[in-house]
């Protein structure tokens, strides 16, 4: 969860706020949570949803959301080995509309299928695709330079 949340937001700090409002409201109507098909997309729903809420209120009042919280250098710890390109993949990210950036996180970051998408997002799997191919297309124009890997999941240690 926090992965998606960071990927949405760009910022540590509200990433973790965001989870924490997510468990929350998740806790809040549990019963409706457990019932649920399945209660972890239910929880996901949720987390895109507050995202997608906390974006239109900071863009009606102007404001963009940076990117904090990324160390400025790669940590030999880091088992991805790749800091620097994730820190200018998640710029890239936040650069794309909010609709956009969440077909490509759930795509990507939760590997799920274009229906999948369309049902978390209450969209058109045509929609998704669409979405998908011009968020893919506008990642790839602005992290060039850097030696970018054949899909954004691979820099957060995805599958596909």
């Amino acid at each position: 969860m926090f992965r998606t949340a960071y990927a949405l937001t760009g910022d540590v700090h509200v990433a973790e706020d965001l989870v924490q409002e997510t468990l929350e409201r998740a806790c809040r109507q549990w019963r409706k949570v457990a019932v649920a098909d399945s209660p972890e997309a239910y929880v996901r729903k949720v987390l895109v949803n507050l995202a997608n809420d906390r974006w239109r209120r900071l863009s009606r009042r102007g404001e963009r959301p940076g990117l904090s919280g990324v160390p400025e250098t790669a940590d030999p710890r880091d088992r991805f080995g790749q800091v620097d390109l994730r820190a200018e993949l998640i710029e890239a990210l936040l650069g794309l509309p909010m609709g956009m950036r969440s077909v490509v996180v759930l795509y990507y970051l939760h590997d799920l299928d274009a229906r999948q998408v369309a049902d978390v997002l209450d969209i058109s799997s045509s929609a998704v695709r669409s979405q998908l191919a011009r968020g893919l297309a506008k990642l790839r124009d602005s992290v060039s330079g850097a030696q970018a890997p054949h899909t954004p999941s691979a820099a957060f240690g995805g599958t596909k």
